[in-house]
This record gives C-alpha cells, sequence and structure tokens, in this order.
C-alpha cells in the first residue's frame, strides 16, 4: 500500500482543504475497509487454527474468505493509488492519517490531516512523522507555506 504520490506536486493549505471533500471520502472507505479487513483476517486466523486442531471442518469458509480478503485488499490498493494520483500519501489506513506535501519555512514538509479533522490545520517536518505534528495556527510555517512546482489542481 505505498503508492508513491507526484514527485513535485507541493500543496498549499488553501489547496489541500478544497481537496478535502474528495480525500475525506476516500479516506473513509479506507477507514471501513480497514476495519473490515482486520476483522475478517482475525477471522481467519481462528478457523485456520481450528482447522489445524481439529482436521478439515471450515475448508470451504477458509478458502472463501482468503478470496474475499485478496479482493479487498485490491480494492483498498486502488484507493491508496487514487489518492496518490492526486498527490495525497496515506499514512495510516485504520486511522484515516494522510499527508500533502508542502513547502514550509523553505523546507519540504508535510501538510497533516485525520479523518474527522474539519479541515488540514496541522504540519510535520517529513521525517517527524504523526507525533511531530504542529498546530498551522501555533509556531513556524502559518505564513510561509510556498508551493513549487506542480501546484494546480
Amino acid at each position: 500500500m505505498n503508492a508513491s504520490p507526484p514527485a513535485n506536486r507541493l500543496f498549499t493549505v488553501e489547496q489541500a482543504n478544497r481537496m478535502l471533500p474528495l480525500v475525506r471520502a476516500i479516506v473513509s472507505d479506507i477507514v471501513d475497509l480497514a476495519g473490515d479487513l482486520t476483522q475478517r483476517n482475525d477471522r481467519l486466523s481462528m478457523l485456520q487454527v481450528c482447522d489445524a486442531e481439529e482436521g478439515d471442518p471450515y475448508s470451504e469458509e477458509v478458502l472463501q474468505m482468503q478470496r474475499e480478503i485478496e479482493l479487498d485488499m485490491d480494492r483498498m490498493q486502488a484507493f491508496v493509488d487514487e489518492l496518490a494520483e492526486f498527490g495525497v500519501e496515506l499514512k495510516s489506513a485504520t486511522e484515516g492519517l494522510v499527508d500533502f506535501k508542502s513547502r514550509i519555512d523553505n523546507r519540504d514538509a508535510y501538510l497533516c490531516w485525520k479523518l474527522g479533522e474539519g479541515e488540514v490545520g496541522y504540519w510535520h517536518p517529513l521525517n517527524a512523522g504523526y507525533e511531530g505534528r504542529q498546530s498551522l495556527l501555533e509556531g513556524a510555517g502559518t505564513g510561509d507555506i510556498l508551493p513549487t512546482g506542480d501546484s494546480e489542481l
């Protein structure tokens, strides 16, 4: 699930926020599917343990679940690829966390958004991750988000 975004696509806060209705819909589908896949993988693991202990009573269900999980993993990858086509990077399928590459204080950074947030309100350096999120309303970068390269939507 690691599709790369267009390398030169940089977002301003305004551009990222304009993308949110579409991004929110895709990320919501991703989070729902990720939760469902987790539950089915847990069930599949349990059935496979039972299979090993009791012989083969669930083999048909196991095969069907494996096929469905494989199809849904393909659907998940299609969602991730769709985000990547827009230059948006999925960071957590279970939490609905995405990043928009940007430039803040003349250095590459990410604008950070999580499902449930009303708008893009955080940023972090490329290597900081979610734990390094900082409010766009506080501190560095509030007035110096300068996209370069392909910044058209």
